[in-house]
């Protein structure tokens, strides 16, 4: 890892210390766009054609269903049952706590508004496959949308050598009673959800993080179908003092490090001794990682800069808007107000961000690339929409009805208007 001194850094010099921006990316969009247009226009044979070419396996069908995913989770080991179980509740039960009912308001005399939510009817979760399969991902989907009531989900992940998918996620499907598995991934399936094949249904909006291409797709089917925002490569900023472990910090960034080569790990802290001994522990937990090589990588590209204190480390951490936010402090209470850029937030010496990937209860799929400035992560909210409703008693409209004339008038909307007048012409 590269060491910055805060004190030595212009501004140009943290603004591309935040950019995660690569190269190729020209290249990746040009790839993308072609795979989106195929996938348009062969709908299922492009499907069966890019699984062949990207995942080295000839399917005989686009999907797993009911029956099939019953039987691919009857093999998962008791322990992972249990965990999956255990971690499903908690993020049924922190998700449920967000279905809200919002009051009727009385804005003047006999003018109620409010607002009610509905479920997006059909939804697309995207579950990544490539270098590790994540069941994690599947309930941190799945279930708010389950709970937010939506119609019909759809499930998309890359297949396995074995033209199947792995009892995991077989598993969560069963649980959350996901009758059926789309055996699609990267790009392709993106298109597939956003336009629909013979097979796969087309949906109103997509969820789901993934690599550059998955993330390129989603951006480029923006015009057709919603999407969650842009969830790209995985990130980590870590905020330490002279509180911090630095066995935990290391940790904790090696746990960014090993999603992908693409991700990374970035620790702003208020000692040097800190930041070394965090550099020594990261390359003896690297040693014997079993993604060695993944994380080796991610490290490169990753950094760490010492700061002269955590407000200063906070003030970088905003412009860096990470995915992942750890405060590795005993005083993390003093910045919690300091917070304006973040993922998710976590909190304490004890509290490492695999906690939140797994099984407190928050949802793990949230915005990176800096797009924790403007995105929140997903929730419950994030299945639902807000529909405005508004009544007018005849009281209401007296009170309102000059105010509404005036105004269209001001416009030189004059239909506007009329809607109004001829309503208080038949009030009195």
């Amino acid at each position: 890892m590269k060491v910055y001194n805060y004190t030595d850094l212009s501004q140009s010099k943290i603004q591309e210390l935040c950019s995660r921006q690569i190269e190729d990316d020209k290249l990746v969009e040009e790839r993308v766009a072609d795979i989106i247009k195929t996938v348009k226009n062969d709908g299922d044979k492009a499907l069966f054609n890019f699984a062949k070419a990207f995942d080295k396996v000839a399917l005989e069908k686009l999907y797993l269903d009911a029956d099939e995913l019953k039987q691919i989770a009857s093999s998962i080991p008791t322990d992972a049952k249990k965990a999956i179980e255990i971690a499903y509740q908690n993020i049924k039960a922190f998700h449920q706590s967000q279905l809200k009912v919002e009051e009727k308001i009385e804005t003047m005399p006999g003018v109620v508004c409010w607002r009610e939510s509905r479920a997006i009817e059909k939804v697309g979760l995207y579950i990544p496959g490539g270098t590790a399969v994540l069941p994690s991902t599947f309930l941190m989907l799945a279930t708010p949308a389950m709970i937010a009531g939506c119609r019909e989900i759809v499930v998309c992940s890359p297949p396995q050598n074995d033209g199947k998918t792995n009892c995991y996620l077989a598993y969560c499907a069963v649980l959350l009673g996901i009758e059926r598995i789309y055996l699609t991934g990267g790009a392709q399936a993106i298109a597939a959800m956003a336009f629909g094949t013979e097979t796969v249904p087309q949906v109103y909006k997509i969820f789901g993080p993934g690599n550059r291409y998955v993330t390129t797709a989603k951006t480029m089917v923006q015009n057709k179908v919603a999407i969650d925002m842009p969830a790209g490569p995985s990130e980590v900023l870590v905020i330490a003092d002279d509180t911090a472990n630095p066995s935990f910090v290391a940790a904790d960034l090696l746990a960014q490090a090993e999603h992908g080569t693409d991700s990374q790990s970035v620790l702003v802290a208020t000692s040097k001794k800190i930041i070394e001994k965090t550099i020594l522990e990261v390359e003896n937990q690297l040693a014997i990682l079993p993604r060695k090589e993944i994380a080796t990588k991610a490290i490169e590209n990753s950094y760490a800069i010492l700061a002269e204190n955590t407000e200063i480390a906070m003030s970088f951490s905003n412009e860096y808007a990470p995915e992942h936010l750890i405060l590795a402090t005993d005083e993390f209470e003093n910045l919690i107000p300091l917070i304006i850029n973040a993922g998710s937030v976590f909190l304490g010496n004890l509290t490492p961000e695999s906690a939140g990937d797994y099984a407190s209860g928050t949802n793990h799929t949230l915005p990176t690339s800096g797009f924790a400035k403007a995105y929140s992560g997903v929730s419950t909210d994030a299945f639902l929409k807000k529909i405005t409703f508004q009544h007018l008693s005849s009281k209401g409209l007296n009170n309102i009805g000059t105010t509404v004339e005036t105004l269209a008038s001001a416009e030189g909307l004059e239909a506007h208007k009329n809607a109004i007048s001829i309503r208080l012409k038949n009030n009195d």
